[in-house]
Order: C-alpha cells, then structure tokens, then sequence
C-alpha cells in the first residue's frame, strides 16, 4: 500500500495576527485515488516538529506523525485522515496562551483561535478533500500546544469534537469534545498534579473514562518530542478509530 504525502503551503498569511508561516499537510495513503471520499481532519500547533527532524526544535527530534499515521491507518485501526500542521512563530508564547503573563507576555490566544478558525480551517477545506464537520475535526498539542489545544477546543467546541492534549485546567464546552489527555512523570510533579485536577475536573462535567475522555500517566516519559512520538499512534487510534472511516 502505498505511503501518505506531505504537500507544504509556505508562508500562509494571516491578517489577525499579521505574520506568516508556513502549514504543512499530510494526506493519507491512496489520498489521490480517492476523488470521490472526503476525510477527517487534525490540527496540530508546532508543525515543524511533526514530520521531520531536520526542521523541528531539537534537531533530529520530531514526532513522526507521518510514519506512525501510515503504520496505524495500514494497519486498520486509525481511519484515513488529513492532518495539518501549523508552524509556530517567535510569538509562540503570545499566541499560544490565552492569558497574559508578566515578563512571559500571552493572551492572544483569541486571535490564534480566529486565525485558525477563519483562515487556515476554509483553506485547508477548499484545497483538500475534507468533512468539515466538528464531529470530523480534531485539535491538538504538546506543552502550550496542548494548552492552546484545550482552550480552543472548549471554547469552540461546536468546531472541534477532538482534543489531543498533553496538560491544562479549565473545562466547559457542549457539546462535549472527545479528549485525549496525557502527561509524563518527568515532566514535573506539580504539571503532573495539574493535569490530574484538570482530569477530575472534566469528570465532574460529565466526560467518561473510556468513552469520550482518555487520560494516560506515563511513567518515565520526559517533556520532549521523543516522549510525545511515542504516543501519536495512541491518540490517533482513540480520537479516529477505523470504524470512523472516510466517507
């Protein structure tokens, strides 16, 4: 079977938060061959971190979302899907946090939300072969990512029924997105705390393990891209399981 391909559009524009960066898109095996289907989509922030190391943070450190995406979908659990990354910019802070912070800046969390809601979102739907759908449409992160990941799929969840985030605190949305949750033991006992409360707070509002809720502790596991690669197939098979196929 043949493997999914990665299209990069650089340098997307946008006028909410007046810079540019480049988006680059994976569609999955037998994409081309497929006119007539349309597929589910993910969102994921720090796209340079994705699919390859020679352009992610650490170098030679990225999560291999293309190659676990294909593996997974091959293998019959992971429905055929379309993901998108977004590169981040040197505001990443700014954007990516929906509170301002002293010396750290933030808060423009908002702006990031129309930008992807408004720009990029009609975009990737007008170029690709998309369910447009929030029952088909997933967000997702790592560290801030993770964090812009939940703000933006509580806030708009009538846009994003899929969350995959690794930490954050605050829930309320309805209706309810499905959420992968996860952190590592060595990333911090206080995050690890954090996330736990966030974890008992999303049950109290009426998540279910199991059901529309996954957390994971990950024993060992470290707050960088190697520890996150290994948990892209996971959240993956909860939040587009097979039986979700491409229509």
């Amino acid at each position: 079977m043949s493997s999914g391909q990665l299209r990069k559009h650089e340098q997307f524009r946008s006028r909410f938060l007046r810079n540019q960066r480049d988006l680059i898109v994976y569609t999955p095996p037998g994409y081309a061959d497929r006119s007539r289907r349309h597929f589910p989509v993910l969102y994921l922030h720090d796209g340079q971190n994705l699919f390859d190391g020679a352009t992610s943070f650490i170098p030679g450190q990225d999560w291999h979302v293309g190659q676990t995406a294909d593996q997974y979908i091959q293998a019959g659990v992971v429905a055929p899907l379309i993901i998108v990354g977004m590169y981040n910019t040197k505001a990443r802070i700014r954007e990516y946090t929906p509170t301002q912070v002293p010396k750290l800046g933030g808060g423009r969390a908002d702006r990031y939300a129309k930008f992807l809601i408004e720009e990029v979102k009609p975009f990737v739907d007008r170029e690709y072969c998309t369910l447009s759908g929030s029952q088909h449409t997933g967000i997702g992160g790592s560290s801030l990512g993770g964090l812009v990941s939940l703000y933006l799929g509580l806030q708009h969840s009538c846009i994003f029924g899929k969350i995959a985030a690794r930490f954050v605190r605050t829930a309320t949305a309805e209706p309810r997105p499905r959420i992968w949750l996860d952190i590592g033991t060595r990333e911090g006992p206080r995050i690890v705390q954090d996330v736990e409360k966030f974890r008992d707070v999303l049950l109290e509002k009426g998540w279910k393990l199991g059901n529309d809720l996954h957390y994971e502790r990950v024993e060992d596991a470290e707050h960088n891209e190697v520890a996150w690669a290994r948990r892209v197939g996971p959240f993956l098979q909860f939040l587009y399981p097979a039986y979700e196929a491409a229509v």
